[in-house]
């Protein structure tokens, strides 16, 4: 129900309808193209022309149709977006993170639809010119944009550049495609495919709650005596939290990849809004980032950062490079969330910045024993006390005196 709402629907998106209403029809369009990019490639290996045509007949003209009119609502929307990223420069495209290459990616997509759209027009124009002039060419009908525009604009072309000009539309349709597959592992333009999975495997719980930690739990229930207190005080004192990526749960890593970086959940964060550090977008982006570095020693087969001797093959149990994602993200940052959850609430695709920030904490105070000075003496008098105040004596003191 959540995919075909949220990542299929595009529910959340809706909460800025303008907005919501030009990326659906980049979307729509990228979706319904398909059809038409599914016979460019049967068109080029079995050497036909518009191999669907004579089958659907005119279903085949409305299909198209369809696709040429999304096409150009398309590319009205992506001249808008480049137009609010360049020129009216929206506050959530010009945060710190995304200078250099993010701005540089959403801008290469972008322009790389603009080519998508051009290939097609320019391909379905020819087309239609050259169905009267060439027997290869299969009447389709007339297309709704192309029908109208080819012999509008082209009307005085010779049948040699009305080839050219089609074999161009072809070719760089197919040529933009085809890089734009071998992009996309690079680009947050992942997210086509990775936000459904992500918004599949997405946590279930209520929004905000937090995970409990067992150690501490138990811990707990001994104290309260709901348990045995007491163990192996030789045991190895356990981590809490999370120092890196191996420590984080793979839908906050999936959420990493997933992430669009579209800014809605720094937009909507109090605390950078209020001049802080933080932006949880930043802090996606960090995570990713940190994956790739790791990933790029694991493929390299890089010895140079495995624990131990006679080391023969990095693995992720003796990877070890001396660095950890507070190297990425500053202590000042997750000190600054209040955990309101209204980065999670505004994620188009249900990632879950609050989560990873929360994990980054726990390390700090429970591992490191460390935080914000005027954090830690409300700590030490929980611990001692049971109250978050300084006293004097236990906080259920009281109770025995009855």
């Amino acid at each position: 129900k959540r995919v075909l709402l949220i990542a299929f629907g595009q529910k959340k998106m809706f909460k800025k309808p303008l907005v919501a209403l030009m990326h659906g029809a980049i979307y729509v369009a990228f979706l319904f193209t398909q059809i038409e990019l599914i016979e460019i490639i049967i068109d080029g290996l079995s050497g036909a022309h518009r191999f669907f045509a004579p089958v659907l007949g005119s279903v085949y003209t409305v299909a198209i149709s369809t696709i040429e009119v999304l096409s150009i609502l398309a590319f009205f929307a992506t001249v808008i977006f480049l137009i609010r990223r360049n020129v009216m420069h929206v506050s959530r495209f010009e945060k710190p993170e995304m200078k250099g290459w993010p701005k540089k990616d959403a801008n290469l997509i972008l322009l790389g639809e603009i080519l998508l759209i051009i290939g097609i027009m320019s391909m379905n124009m020819g087309d239609s010119m050259l169905q009267g002039l060439d027997e290869h060419y299969t009447d389709t009908g007339t297309f709704v944009v192309s029908g109208n525009l080819g012999p509008m604009l082209l009307g005085g072309m010779d049948q040699s550049s009305l080839y050219m000009l089609e074999r161009f539309g072809w070719w760089l349709h197919i040529l933009v495609v085809f890089g734009f597959i071998l992009y996309l592992p690079i680009s947050k333009h992942l997210h086509i495919f990775l936000a459904f999975p992500n918004t599949y495997f997405a946590r279930t719980s209520a929004p905000g709650s937090m995970s409990n930690m067992p150690e501490v739990m138990d811990e707990v229930k001994g104290m309260l005596g709901l348990v045995d207190a007491g163990g192996d005080m030789s045991e190895e004192i356990p981590e809490f939290g999370a120092k890196d990526v191996f420590d984080l749960p793979r839908i906050d890593l999936l959420g990493a990849y997933s992430c669009t970086e579209c800014g809605r959940c720094t937009a909507s964060c109090p605390a950078n809004i209020t001049g802080k550090k933080l932006s949880p977008r930043k802090i996606m982006m960090d995570v990713r980032d940190r994956m790739e570095e790791v990933s790029n020693y694991m493929e390299a087969n890089d010895l140079s950062v495995a624990k131990g001797d006679d080391v023969k093959e990095l693995t992720l149990d003796n990877f070890d490079d001396g660095k950890s994602l507070f190297d990425r993200i500053s202590k000042e940052e997750i000190h600054a969330c209040t955990t309101c959850n209204a980065c999670v609430e505004a994620c188009p695709i249900l990632i879950n910045p609050m989560a990873i920030i929360l994990e980054l904490r726990r390390y700090e105070i429970l591992t490191e024993g460390s935080g914000p000075a005027d954090w830690l003496p409300m700590f030490t008098s929980l611990e001692n006390t049971g109250a978050v105040w300084q006293l004097s004596q236990d906080r259920d003191a009281w109770v025995k005196e009855l």
